[in-house]
């Protein structure tokens, strides 16, 4: 299944943001539109396309869902353009989510998730082939390996590193402590003097 954690919405800024890297005290992210790379600081509202859900007049819908239908329905292939009359867009969101609330999803919430869901088309960042795989598979802990893509998670035991002993060195009384001390006048006249 695709990965929509790394993939950002910033208000008040057009279309969609891929996460690079983290800075110091931002995130540095690239334009899904024109690939340009800027801070996007916390002050900035941000959102992942992870933590969005669509209103329903039941419970509410992720937004992963509604694209993994969307990309169902189109066959892989970008949806009716965000730009439509908006019956249009109505018409074909009601296919895509028939118990979505009109009253708190509006029209402006749909030309934007049709335009997200386009734009990642484009950028070929939508991928559910790997939750149909794992449907196909029987359930058997010999196909966990094939599933995930890694071995299977065997418990072992981490080694546990033991916990080193210091032991202060204690001078015998026949030999000098490798710092000098020197007497507690002279330390002081040298301060004062500096």
């Amino acid at each position: 299944m695709m990965d929509l954690s790394k993939i950002l919405s910033i208000s008040g800024k057009r279309g969609l943001f891929k996460v690079v890297s983290q800075l110091k005290n931002a995130v540095l992210v690239e334009s899904l539109i024109d690939q340009k790379r800027f801070p996007a600081f916390a002050h900035d509202k941000i959102s992942t396309l992870e933590e969005i859900s669509v209103f329903t007049t039941g419970e509410d819908i992720q937004l992963k869902n509604v694209f993994k239908t969307m990309f169902g329905k189109q066959e892989g292939k970008p949806s009716i353009d965000a730009k439509s009359d908006d019956n249009a867009l109505k018409t074909f969101f009601l296919e895509i989510v028939p118990d979505y609330d009109p009253e708190r999803v509006y029209i402006s919430d749909i030309k934007k998730i049709i335009g997200w869901y386009n734009l990642l088309v484009e950028n070929n960042l939508l991928d559910f082939t790997e939750k149909e795989e794992e449907k196909k598979e029987p359930e058997s802990g010999m196909n966990e390996e094939k599933k995930t893509g890694e071995e299977p998670v065997t418990e072992k035991k981490k080694p546990v590193a033991k916990k080193k002993r210091t032991r202060k060195s204690v001078p015998k009384n026949n030999e000098k402590t490798s710092k000098s001390k020197k007497p507690a006048s002279q330390s002081r006249s040298k301060k004062s003097e500096g």
